[in-house]
């Protein structure tokens, strides 16, 4: 009986002893740190519509880039809706890191040619930082014709022109992101009639997401120019359009207020409008190697 007693008891106190430590296990656990978890980016592709979004590329991942505008809308069937003087882009990015990628592409408008660095300075964080923040800088060659009789100083670095931006985004729910693009332009060569343009130009850009289904989002960005001319001849550029998610990879139908796609002509040259101007519809796409 004793023997018993003595099993009982110990029993009693190895289950006591045992529940005491998985509670002082749990509670070193529940202390640790938890690891902060990196938000999935705001946007699905790496441009908005014709601005850039906060998505990077990986690490050694390759894109070709397609993107096309075609004609005026508003002209119908004088020009085929478009087809018969479409606008070109052809490009690649690569991501040299996991912050870092360097672009190049070829554009038929002005048969420019476009360096772009993009890097990333912050990640939203699910609990945390609010924000995903990133740089980009564009450098433009226009390798067209320059009539010498138009331009008897012309020289090589008039053909030159830049563009920095600071791209702020937050993704709000799986469903709304938003952005928004300070802007910075400057051309070595710009329109020569008086009060058109100017050398140095500042842009605030907005852009969203608001996902419709589960594979389908719609996309708006507009960009306002703060420091516009007295004769201004071009506009703030207006961009509607759908990312459409295909088999990893999205595929964009733009609906823009611009042609040009390179961004210093984007930002600064637009000449369609919305109410009552011209409308250019084509698409962007990518694919990843």
């Amino acid at each position: 009986m004793r023997l018993i007693k003595m099993i009982c008891t110990s029993a009693l106190f190895f289950s006591f002893t045992l529940a005491n430590a998985q509670d002082d296990l749990m509670k070193e656990l529940d202390s640790v740190p938890k690891e902060k978890q990196v938000a999935s980016s705001a946007f699905k592709a790496l441009q908005v519509c014709n601005m850039q979004s906060t998505k990077m590329t990986s690490k050694n991942e390759w894109y070709f880039l397609v993107s096309h505008r075609f004609g005026d809308l508003k002209e119908g069937i004088n020009n085929f809706f478009g087809l018969d003087n479409a606008l070109t882009k052809l490009g690649g990015i690569y991501g040299v890191t996991e912050w870092l990628s360097l672009g190049l592409s070829r554009h038929t408008y002005n048969k420019t040619y476009e360096a772009t660095i993009k890097y990333r300075f912050a990640n939203q964080m699910e609990e945390g930082f609010p924000f995903t923040i990133v740089g980009y800088n564009t450098m433009d060659i226009n390798s067209s014709d320059f009539d010498k009789a138009i331009y008897p100083n012309f020289k090589d670095s008039n053909r030159l022109a830049y563009s920095s931006q600071l791209i702020i985004s937050r993704k709000f729910s799986d469903a709304i992101s938003i952005e928004v693009n300070p802007v910075y332009i400057h051309k070595n060569l710009y329109d020569l009639q008086p009060g058109t343009e100017k050398i140095d130009q500042y842009i605030l850009g907005f852009g969203g997401r608001c996902k419709v289904s589960k594979r389908i989002s719609f996309n708006l960005e507009y960009a306002a120019r703060l420091n516009p001319v007295e004769n201004d001849v071009y506009h703030n550029p207006l961009t509607a359009g759908f990312d459409i998610e295909t088999g990893g990879h999205v595929f964009q139908l733009v609906f823009s207020s611009s042609q040009p796609m390179n961004d210093v002509a984007y930002f600064t040259n637009t000449t369609g409008k919305w109410n009552g101007g011209s409308i250019y519809f084509g698409f962007n796409m990518y694919r990843a190697f």
